[in-house]
């Protein structure tokens, strides 16, 4: 069976399921070169189709998800989304009755979905799809937090986990609690969007004068630099009850409750503060869970496992035996998650291995060859590539890696990466003041190996963490070898990459080791900050030439700074 998922919210995608397994999966920003899209997704569609090599009318299922009121509005009146987008991002002035508009958003974000809201969203899902030419797939409609649980359940390995969603709202929820056993997938608790911990860290991000939906990490990072409070009067905002959340206020009335709360604290005490807040709300709910059920594995996703220091809250915590989360976590992850969702049906279980990520748009050598040429750029087919990267950044260069498929998901992985020694802070602060462009606290990433992992962290437990989706406390021996990736608080966020792995990635790892002794590289994702992954060789090209980076690697062609163009 083909089924092709759909996500058409807040950083829309599709994703294509063809017998159980993942083909393709991609999100409409990276094609768009619009960051977090929120319109259709038309050409991840056609891309996915494309990397399948099926036409339209070979598909069989469309999968799409969540029909609550706000999103059936939505999709009725696409122009009201794309507005919100556009003052969210920036890109427009919010207006008089900015504070009216945000209080309604949330309050109706509250609903939940009802025979109306679905039909509405049925009929405008049916008409968009009959536009693109898959009137015939038979459409079917599942639930927000089903379809997070069904992607961490399908990905996991697990036989027998618990899944947990953490997330803003969808649906009419904010949280659940599900068994996974030989069955599938039980949901034992819901926690109402009214009381949503996603939202109460939206809206600290918001106050905080940053984006929601996008830069709750920056608020994170922030947390790190301020002391702990004498006394948090954030905790009684957001807490755990049971297998739920409870907050002090509904989403759409909290944001005032906060804004009193922060004006008697500077920023970086009041990100402390709601960290610490989400931290133990999080870690309670999920520990109260393992408790009841006697379930030590688990697997996370929504938007709040992000969150690199509660999952690895969670991780640490005695009684869980290894976590997972879902590398592709927030709303961005919907369209793989209904499409597993559909593919799973009438099967009881579906377990689908997502490898390395590498599941968008790929270039064959000749197509790279020919994108060069049609710039103008000099470059060259160096001998062993992996070992001239490796040379090069041991020397101290920025090296822009591209390389095989796109990566699927917010995380650079080895397909479209900036590369830079891991052992360099002048070089993490040359990154971010000449080419990423971000805020001086927000910390850089490295991958490396399994057993360098292994040697690294003082906190080593479960399973290697293949996606950059937890926190690890780095060994005070070991700072010095990652003193350019590692957080204020001596951890940091690792792509743990076996030392078997095939291809160039885990090559240029042994490489790195080989010649510095630590087999790892500061990897951050190929962009200019506030804009997508880079997908084709073009944009690959562009970044470089507005970037201060020394070198591109184009899959097995080098372009070097000055070389033409």
């Amino acid at each position: 069976m083909n089924v092709l998922g759909v996500w058409d919210g807040h950083d829309s995608g599709a994703a294509l399921v063809v017998d159980g397994r993942v083909v393709a999966a991609i999100n409409e920003e990276r094609l768009s070169r619009r960051k977090l899209e929120v319109r259709f997704p038309t050409a991840a569609i056609a891309a996915c189709l494309d990397l399948g090599q099926l036409a339209p009318a070979d598909v069989d299922v469309v999968a799409a998800c969540t029909t609550d009121v706000a999103k059936a509005l939505a999709r009725l009146l696409p122009s009201t989304r794309e507005a919100y987008y556009r003052v969210r991002r920036r890109q427009a002035a919010p207006g008089p009755l900015a504070a009216l508009r945000k209080r309604a958003k949330y309050w109706l974000t509250e609903w939940g979905p009802n025979p109306v809201s679905r039909a509405v969203s049925r009929a405008c899902l049916g008409r968009t799809l009959r536009g693109i030419g898959l009137g015939g797939a038979r459409l079917r409609l599942y639930d927000h937090h089903g379809c997070h649980a069904m992607g961490a359940a399908c990905a996991s390995g697990f036989e027998r986990a618990l899944v947990v969603t953490l997330d803003g709202v969808g649906d009419g929820l904010s949280a659940t609690v599900s068994l996974l056993d030989e069955h599938g997938l039980r949901r034992l608790a819901a926690t109402p969007a009214a009381d949503s911990p996603g939202i109460f860290f939206e809206h600290v991000t918001n106050l905080l004068n940053m984006r929601e939906l996008e830069d709750e990490g920056k608020v994170m990072a922030l947390a790190g630099y301020a002391a702990a409070p004498e006394r948090n009067p954030l905790l009684p905002l957001v807490q755990a009850r049971g297998l739920r959340f409870a907050t002090a206020a509904p989403g759409h009335a909290l944001h005032a409750r906060l804004r009193r709360i922060q004006w008697a604290f500077p920023n970086e005490q009041f990100a402390r503060m709601a960290q610490e807040a989400l931290e133990q709300a999080a870690v309670a709910v999920v520990a109260r869970a393992v408790h009841e059920t006697g379930v030590g594995r688990v697997a996370l996703a929504g938007g709040v496992a992000s969150n690199i220091r509660i999952n690895r809250l969670i991780r640490l915590l005695p009684e869980v035996e290894d976590v997972f989360v879902f590398p592709h976590m927030g709303d961005g992850g919907l369209a793989l998650g209904a499409a597993l969702a559909a593919a799973a049906e009438g099967n009881g279980r579906l377990r689908v291995d997502l490898g390395d990520l590498g599941l968008g748009p790929g270039w064959s050598d000749p197509a790279l060859e020919s994108r060069l040429r049609a710039a103008g750029r000099a470059f060259c087919r160096p001998p062993q590539m992996v070992a001239e990267v490796a040379e090069r950044l041991v020397r101290g260069q920025v090296v822009l890696w591209f390389e095989g498929r796109m990566e699927y998901g917010p995380r650079a992985l080895g397909h479209r990466s900036i590369l830079a020694r891991p052992d360099r802070p002048e070089l993490r602060d040359r990154l971010n003041l000449v080419l990423k462009r971000r805020v001086w606290y927000q910390p850089f990433c490295p991958s490396l190996l399994e057993s360098e992992a292994q040697r690294l962290f003082a906190d080593w437990k479960g399973r290697p963490d293949r996606f950059m989706t937890m926190a690890y406390e780095v060994r005070p021996e070991a700072r010095a070898a990652l003193s350019g990736v590692i957080n204020v608080d001596g951890t940091c966020r690792p792509q743990i990459v076996a030392d078997d792995a095939a291809g160039p990635w885990a090559a240029l790892l042994h490489e790195m080791k080989r010649l510095t002794g630590t087999g790892a590289v500061l990897n951050t994702s190929f962009n200019i900050h506030g804009e997508p992954l880079v997908c084709a060789p073009e944009e690959a090209l562009d970044v470089f030439a507005r970037s201060g980076a020394d070198a591109l690697a184009l899959g097995p062609f080098l372009v070097e700074r000055g070389g033409g163009g």
